[in-house]
């Protein structure tokens, strides 16, 4: 699905998502979804009038599960190397437990996400064996050339990865703009994260950053810029 000029999302729907972005004829992925995703890679790269030759890495956001869903495929079957933050690569490798805490639940949405998940593989996700890592403030040589914000909370390596190009902020986890746990729409913490206060203090390592749109892992592309999307998470914890 196109989100914008030479961004597009893996997946119909927005209830977890994975972005392909593309410089110069070649692509980056960020995040990994679920296992289901890895069938709809060469359609999406086709409607960008790209193929799987042309991508050169994937970036997770983070290491939670439903980010690294066909990582390790993709690495395997496509030689495809796989980044994370240093501090979510034990996280990425299934070496550690998963740090998330759960919070409000709603029936209907919590169990709509698990059906979801299953239908599109999540039960098949596998660890990553192998990554590469990158550190806060890194700017990573790769198609967009993100640059690295670390914004920790979520997970302990959460990162946010702005892609100045395509006027873009790929938040990861750091905000969502629907809680697959409750239905909540609109910018606002994610779910199953480790330690709110935290995730809500790293927000303002991003009050200096301009762009546009703001893709978050679930939920619908954000396009009124990245400080009124923060801005409304500070609103809606208050």
């Amino acid at each position: 699905m196109r989100i914008a000029p030479n961004i597009h999302r893996i997946g119909s729907q927005s209830i977890v998502n994975a972005y392909l972005v593309e410089e110069a004829g070649e692509v980056t992925i960020i995040d990994a979804g679920v296992p289901g995703y890895y069938g709809d890679i060469p359609r999406e790269l086709t409607a960008m009038g790209r193929s799987i030759g042309d991508v050169r890495a994937l970036v997770l956001t983070h290491g939670h599960s439903d980010h690294i869903g066909f990582a390790e495929r993709l690495r395997r079957e496509r030689s495809v190397p796989v980044w994370v933050h240093e501090l979510d690569a034990a996280l990425a490798r299934g070496e550690v437990p998963n740090p998330a805490k759960s919070g409000p639940m709603k029936l209907a949405p919590l169990l709509g996400f698990l059906w979801f998940g299953m239908l599109h593989g999540a039960l098949r996700t596998r660890y990553l064996v192998e990554v590469s890592t990158y550190g806060d403030g890194a700017t990573l040589d790769l198609p967009g050339s993100p640059r690295v914000r670390l914004v920790p909370g979520h997970t302990p390596g959460s990162a946010a990865l702005l892609v100045p190009t395509l006027d873009a902020l790929f938040a990861g986890d750091c905000l969502s703009t629907y809680a697959v746990t409750t239905g909540a729409r609109g910018p606002q913490l994610a779910p199953f994260t480790a330690d709110a206060d935290q995730a809500l203090e790293s927000l303002s390592r991003l009050r200096d950053v301009e762009a546009r749109w703001v893709l978050p892992g679930h939920g619908d592309a954000w396009d009124g810029g990245v400080g009124a999307a923060v801005q409304a998470v500070r609103d809606r914890t208050a």
